[in-house]
């Protein structure tokens, strides 16, 4: 249903790919997990938002924010979500738990609602990186029902998972992560890389592609027009059955022109081209997974698109959607708490396919320090 209201009543005819996966692999499945109406920003005004643990005043992430909430609460193992501009991440920050966006293609979209097809991923939500690691595991791979599935085999992320970081580049361009971000996220940060640094890898400066602070202009036409044009057979013909925010953003999507679409494509291909360029030197770059979470009004999140201003203008994109327009892989993991006592996180960006890295690295982390261990208050 997708959190949204005009598919509210219906029930599929099939399993998606993931969830048969995940079946055949022996997982338990739970139930389903509200998020944002057709996974963007705002919530549709018939469904409750799901509660931060850590505090329920603060933001839950958008737009798996259920799946971040039910993990962080340990309602479940793992979840399920999708990241078109940071999904994933931005509840992994906000709920304190590890987050998996894979490369694209890796997980297959059969089955997913779209919001943008040419940027949606599938992956994980979990406790610690070996969970998620299991996860992706058991429900990556070529599908044959979706043809932007790569057929690349499926490593064994586990069999790499205790061979520590020493020897490997980490990546940071300070002045990219510093603007704009609460200081002692920094902190936080200085402290992870000097814990990798004692294990072995060696940090060196990098440089984030020209633009890369300016990107959400070009995300958000691509990702708007995409919407609308998924979203075709509902809207606008049964306009009024969607909330207030959704409704406002396909709305504008129905606006964006050719040129304004070819324009977009040229400006993510362009980023994502020098991105790849500066993924290639090292194993991975950290920056912020999406900033921090903020207090924030249901009322706010149930309003439209001028309602959710003022949470937009919290949220980092500039983090997150360098690896949607590049369609590589990323990891988020706990690194800290704030003085009111919600999660820091940060965020691992690796070259395309290598998740195994990615995890190795975050496990390595998880071995030195205690983050993902912290739990919010019963």
């Amino acid at each position: 249903m997708g959190g949204t209201g005009v598919f509210k009543d219906f029930v599929p005819g099939y399993d998606g790919t993931v969830v048969s996966r995940l079946r055949r692999a022996g997982a338990v499945l739970l139930g389903k997990l509200n998020l944002t109406e057709g996974a963007m920003a705002g919530y549709h005004p018939d469904f409750a938002i799901p509660v931060n643990p850590w505090n329920s005043d603060y933001w839950s992430g958008v737009s798996s924010s259920g799946s971040g909430v039910a993990t962080a609460a340990g309602l479940c193992f793992a979840s399920i979500g999708t990241d078109t501009g940071g999904s994933i991440r931005f509840p992994s920050m906000a709920n304190g738990v590890v987050g998996l966006k894979p490369t694209y293609g890796r997980v297959s979209r059969y089955g997913v609602l779209a919001l943008a097809e040419s940027m949606d991923h599938v992956g994980t939500l979990a406790r610690r990186v070996a969970d998620a690691a299991v996860v992706l595991q058991a429900i990556a791979g070529w599908d044959e029902h979706d043809p932007t599935s790569l057929r690349d085999p499926v490593p064994d992320v586990l069999a790499s998972l205790q061979s520590g970081v020493r020897g490997l580049r980490l990546g940071i361009d300070r002045r990219f992560c510093e603007e704009g971000s609460d200081p002692q996220l920094m902190a936080a940060m200085e402290d992870a890389l000097a814990v990798w640094t004692r294990l072995g890898a060696e940090v060196v400066s990098v440089e984030m592609p020209e633009g890369a602070n300016g990107l959400q202009e070009a995300w958000f036409a691509l990702c708007a027009a995409e919407a609308a044009k998924a979203h075709s057979a509902t809207f606008p013909s049964r306009a009024a059955e969607y909330g207030p925010y959704f409704r406002d953003f396909l709305g504008f999507g129905a606006t964006i022109t050719s040129g304004q679409y070819e324009a977009a494509s040229d400006a993510r291909r362009s980023f994502s081209k020098a991105f790849h360029e500066a993924l290639a030197p090292v194993e991975a770059i950290v920056c912020p997974s999406g900033g921090c979470t903020f207090p924030v009004a249901a009322a706010e999140q149930y309003g439209d698109l001028a309602a959710l201003m003022p949470q937009a203008a919290r949220v980092q994109m500039q983090f997150t959607v360098p690896a949607n327009f590049a369609g590589t892989p990323t990891l988020t993991l706990p690194c800290g708490l704030a003085p009111s006592g919600v999660p820091y996180a940060l965020q691992l960006l690796g070259s395309r396919l290598s998740e195994p890295m990615l995890c190795r690295i975050g496990h390595a982390y998880e071995e030195a320090t205690a983050w993902h261990e912290c739990h919010p208050p019963a």
